[in-house]
């Protein structure tokens, strides 16, 4: 099989055949700037459905390398903005999307705890501990009723994100996307406020980890921030 053949059919798996919407276009402004892109067929008029076919295809994909990556498994968050107004998130696992408009932190994503889903768990044949001084945790052993991989869970696991739709308009500061390790030690207002006068997007999501480090967060800390001007 050629290289061209292998391409074709890798993108066949992701839904990128050739009745994907494609394009391209150049600057009135300027000859040397160009642009172009390629996306799922059903993205401009059913994103919602496109982004859970996205992260159906990553879940598998990661099962599948599971003998070389591990076992292990991620949470996830996404965001995406259409035509600078509509804001398309989506999450599995308690990584998380928080918009500021006018100054007040409002929270776009759900956070997947295993107290809140116990009911599904356990009807796909898993369980919720609930062990004095400790979190719940799906068989005892992981904190999320959600998440990308834990192979040796994922009969008792859920890889189907949340998704919901936002409009941006002139009242919209900035979104911030970011995983537990920095939402374990701080609220969504509190995390809103400590960037609100910080103009630059990669200053601001510095500025939230580095927060997060000083008040000793133990978790892995990752963060975008979004800024509207």
């Amino acid at each position: 099989m050629t290289g061209r053949e292998i391409l074709h059919k890798m993108k066949e798996k992701v839904g990128l055949s050739s009745s994907a919407d494609s394009g391209k276009g150049k600057s009135k402004m300027s000859r040397n700037i160009t642009h172009g892109f390629h996306l799922q067929p059903n993205f401009w008029t059913e994103p919602e459905n496109a982004m859970r076919k996205a992260y159906r295809i990553t879940d598998t994909k990661i099962l599948e390398k599971a003998g070389d990556l591990g076992r292990g498994g991620s949470t996830a968050v996404t965001a995406i903005l259409i035509n600078c107004q509509k804001l398309v998130v989506a999450n599995v696992g308690d990584s998380r999307v928080v918009m500021c408009k006018n100054g007040v932190a409002k929270q776009l994503s759900v956070d997947h705890e295993p107290s809140t889903e116990r009911e599904d768990i356990e009807n796909r044949g898993g369980f919720v501990s609930t062990f004095p001084g400790d979190v719940p945790r799906v068989d005892g052993q992981l904190a999320v009723a959600r998440a990308f991989g834990d192979k040796n869970l994922k009969e008792h696991l859920s890889s189907e994100p949340d998704v919901a739709m936002e409009m941006i308009d002139d009242d919209t500061d900035c979104i911030i996307l970011a995983s537990d390790g920095l939402w374990k030690v701080m609220s969504n207002q509190e995390a809103v406020d400590t960037i609100k006068n910080i103009k630059d997007a990669r200053s601001a999501a510095k500025r939230l980890t580095e927060e997060a480090l000083n008040r000793r967060s133990s978790d892995d800390i990752s963060c975008v921030v979004v800024k509207f001007q």
